[in-house]
């Protein structure tokens, strides 16, 4: 064992510049959860090489001249969060820098979200400082039920975000579908379902473009969603629609499908388990805020998992807010502790934001999980990641310390030491 290097536990020592290549280092003596829902390793010892997770596990005998102490820290994967708009844009309200929706394109489907990412957003940046190392980004649909073809990317300063680009399609069914669609859920069924026999069609050389509905453009697209190269998130929230998202996978059994949000998951858990789709849910939906979710509870999540259901914790709540998800899960942490209530323990909910994410994004084994071979994304947290006074004081992607600061960091150094009698800092020349 050789230990040329080693820092002291003070967040300060972690504190060094970003090196802009992979750098090969160990951490040892910290509180290591590895992401797959065992419990977190005391003393445990992570090794990355390469960019990649070489080793993790008890101390044991390393070679690498880079060795970070960290006593009295939580070692972790990067947050995976899944179904967010974060690098979309950068102010929501004004249209000019946002490129989350298409309003009045011609084309739906074939929107490739991947073009418009942007990796210098400040929510990026926010996230990134929040321990978010990668995540899924999607649009909201526009004129039409599709919303086009999200992309995965990483949250690395390096200005190349994009890990997998048209990664999965997006459509709104339930209350939303049916405003898109002309006003009725009947209606959103019948355009999804004309949408994938043209794409079929069109995949089949029969497409006739002057019979159909669907641009060029879009029905080429969604010939990967027919063939089951490409994944379908279905955004459903009540049960009966749930029933009928489910219902298409015996129409098109290639379909590769994940639905999403659903606040009425738990009345038709067993359903769901048996068809093996996984949910991306929304992990603090108690509230009836339509009609479609009049059986919301925070015990959703909980009770969908005891069903045998794969749930990530991510969507509508953490759309543009990822960096909240660690709060979320640690709520359902602590709700076993209510009467009557399901939440998850601490490793189920843990995994539900880092590599349960990932294994429906279809990263699963590589990110959002330590584990030999997988991107060397790590966290060292300076406590607990599901407490909600911890925060994360080095970010490792792909191997690469990444920086935290960010537009907020900057007003805060900016005004907390204020001298009243100063003038406002817009005087300050």
């Amino acid at each position: 064992m050789k230990r040329t290097l080693i820092f002291a536990a003070a967040a300060s020592a972690l504190a060094f510049a970003a090196s802009a290549s992979a750098q090969n280092f160990v951490i040892v003596n910290g509180t290591v959860a590895t992401g797959d829902g065992s419990d977190p390793i005391e003393g445990g010892m992570v090794e990355v090489k390469d960019g990649k997770i070489a080793y993790v596990g008890p101390e044991r005998a390393f070679e690498t001249t880079t060795v970070y102490d960290v006593a009295g820290k939580w070692v972790t994967p990067g947050i995976f969060a899944a179904a967010t708009d974060i690098g979309l844009a950068d102010v929501g309200g004004v249209s000019e820098s946002n490129d989350s929706s298409a309003n009045g394109s011609p084309y739906n489907a074939a929107l490739d979200i991947s073009t418009a990412i942007n990796p210098s957003s400040q929510h990026i940046a926010v996230s990134r400082a929040g321990g978010v190392t990668r995540a899924t980004v999607t649009g909201s649909p526009g004129r039409s039920i599709f919303a086009g073809q999200g992309a995965t990317i990483d949250l690395g300063a390096d200005g190349q975000p994009i890990t997998v680009a048209k990664s999965f399609q997006l459509v709104a069914l339930g209350e939303a579908g049916a405003r898109l669609a002309g006003g009725s859920r009947v209606a959103s069924q019948a355009e999804l379902r004309n949408a994938l026999r043209e794409a079929a069609a069109f995949a089949a050389g029969t497409w006739e473009g002057g019979e159909a509905i669907l641009t060029r453009a879009d029905a080429e697209a969604l010939v990967a969603v027919t063939s089951g190269k490409q994944k379908l998130y279905v955004h459903v929230e009540r049960a009966q629609d749930i029933r009928g998202a489910l219902g298409l996978k015996r129409e098109f059994p290639k379909l590769d499908m994940v639905l999403l949000s659903v606040s009425e998951g738990w009345l038709v858990a067993d359903e769901i388990a048996a068809s093996g789709v996984p949910v991306i849910a929304d992990p603090l939906d108690d509230l009836p805020s339509s009609f479609e979710q009049l059986a919301a509870t925070q015990s959703n999540v909980g009770r969908m998992f005891a069903a045998g259901v794969k749930v990530a914790i991510g969507g509508i709540d953490t759309f543009n807010q990822p960096r909240n998800l660690t709060q979320y899960a640690g709520n359902l942490v602590a709700l076993q502790k209510v009467p009557r209530a399901s939440g998850l323990s601490w490793g189920q909910a843990f995994a539900a934001i880092t590599s349960v994410p990932a294994e429906i994004s279809g990263m699963g084994g590589k990110a959002g999980v330590l584990t030999a071979g997988a991107f060397g994304d790590v966290v060292i947290w300076d406590g607990d990641p599901l407490e909600l006074s911890s925060e994360p004081v080095t970010v490792y992607i792909d191997g690469v310390e990444q920086p935290l600061d960010n537009h907020q960091t900057r007003l805060r150094d900016r005004y907390r030491d204020l001298n009243e009698s100063d003038l406002p800092k817009a005087y300050d020349w």
